[in-house]
């Protein structure tokens, strides 16, 4: 099989395709692909900003990045305000010890 650029692109086709058939099929597991097919989506804009294609790598970025930080909600919210209440915490404790 000859390897050019063009089986490359088929090649990362096919297995999107099939994480995206394995993710419907197999319940327990979708949300698994889910996170996977985000953070595929992050790395094709990556390498479509470093190949050259700017204005298309950036979306597929941002598209990834939205997708992964939406799937990701459960655990960033509660850690965001576990981070604000220690925050607060601390900034009490300071304006005590200036006495």
């Amino acid at each position: 099989m000859k390897s050019n650029r063009t089986s490359g692109f088929a090649i990362v086709l096919i297995a999107l395709g099939a994480l995206i058939l394995l993710g419907k099929f197999t319940p327990f597991l979708g949300s698994l692909f889910g996170i996977v097919i985000s953070i595929a989506a992050i790395g094709l804009g990556y390498y479509g900003i470093r190949r050259g294609n700017a204005f298309f790598g950036w979306i597929v970025l941002f598209l990834g990045v939205v997708s992964l930080l939406s799937k990701l909600a459960w655990i960033l919210v509660p850690v965001i305000g576990i981070g604000l209440i220690v925050y607060g915490v601390s900034a009490l404790g300071r304006g005590r010890r200036g006495y």
